[in-house]
């Protein structure tokens, strides 16, 4: 059967709300209202670039969830399997503002919401069966025993079809029992996937490699197609059976933000690789759109759409 879908992904979707002004975020009078999620993000940037986007998710009887499903259509994504629970709330989180570039301070307001209540019974086997490809990364694993079992339905049934699955860790070390048992299950994942794609942070917590070669050789033992770890400015390596190489970073004039890099960098080597390029272009596209997200104070404003990436990878100029 023809794919309804092009991209699936799963996740908590949260309300954002980041500082006006620098300093502690007790201090902090007044925030800007947004949009937050290691998976939605990655769902907004393939949509923006003219995909297909299925979402699984679940949000409260509230003002949030009602801000994040008129995100999701505002987005073009498609949100019928994303339900409203009127038991539970939605998410949300404080982000300060940060200057110079440094990484901002996160605090989650999440534990019991509804997202976490996510289970196999959000499992409908005819939409995933009309997807392409399946996205995961390791935040909805994360936030609950019964949404990682969703997660390892979906990625058992899309490797039993024959489709295609990325997978990128995206650690919350705070939401596991243990690191122990986050290695083991998102390690587990990542078994089940094509292409992995991991922080050398990341990467040294789950594999105990430091060097970026040692940890793309991990998962290419465990059976993956293929690995890329980000190296932050230093660009990314990455790693199949038959090639590898280093692909430095995108320059960028002034860095505002940091979070949603790992996620616009999975937006641009996933796009890459389902429009069929070779992993190398993959990854340069995915250092592009990770250096466009730096540069904007929200998670997934700087994704850019189909135009506008076309526009900056005809220009040498950066972004």
């Amino acid at each position: 059967m023809s794919s309804a879908i092009d991209v699936l992904t799963y996740g908590e979707a949260m309300a954002l709300f980041v500082a006006n002004d620098a300093g502690p975020l007790a201090a902090v009078e007044h925030f800007t209202k947004r949009i937050a999620g290691a998976d939605l993000n990655v769902a907004i940037g393939l949509s923006r670039l003219g995909f297909r986007v299925g979402y699984i998710s679940r949000v409260g009887a509230d003002s949030f969830g009602r801000y994040v499903l008129d995100t999701l259509a505002g987005e073009g994504i498609d949100a019928s399997h994303v339900s409203i629970d009127t038991r539970y709330p939605t998410g949300f989180q404080l982000k300060s503002k940060e200057v110079g570039g440094g990484d901002p301070s996160v605090e989650y307001f999440r534990k019991g919401s509804a997202a976490s209540h996510l289970s196999i019974d959000d499992f409908d086997p005819r939409y995933v069966d009309s997807a392409r490809h399946l996205h995961l990364t390791g935040v909805g694993p994360a936030i609950s025993a019964s949404s990682r079992e969703l997660a390892f339905r979906l990625a058992q049934s899309m490797r039993a079809a024959g489709k295609t699955i990325s997978f990128d860790p995206n650690l919350r070390p705070t939401l596991w029992s243990s690191r122990e048992v986050m290695a083991a299950s998102l390690n587990a994942l990542a078994e089940l996937s094509d292409w992995v794609l991991p922080g050398v942070g990341e990467g040294l917590v789950l594999t105990g490699y430091e060097a970026p070669e040692d940890i793309a050789r991990f998962y290419l033992d465990l059976g993956v197609r293929g690995v890329v770890v980000k190296l932050g400015a230093q660009g990314a390596y990455f790693r199949t059976a038959d090639t590898s190489g280093y692909v430095a970073a995108q320059p960028v004039a002034q860095v505002v933000d940091t979070v949603g890099a790992g996620d616009g960098f999975a937006v641009g080597v996933v796009s890459a690789l389902l429009e069929g390029r070779d992993l190398p272009s993959a990854v340069a596209r995915g250092n592009r759109i990770g250096a466009l997200a730096i540069q904007v104070i929200g998670d997934s404003e700087g994704l850019p759409t189909r135009v506008e990436l076309e526009r900056l990878e005809k220009s040498s100029a950066p972004v």
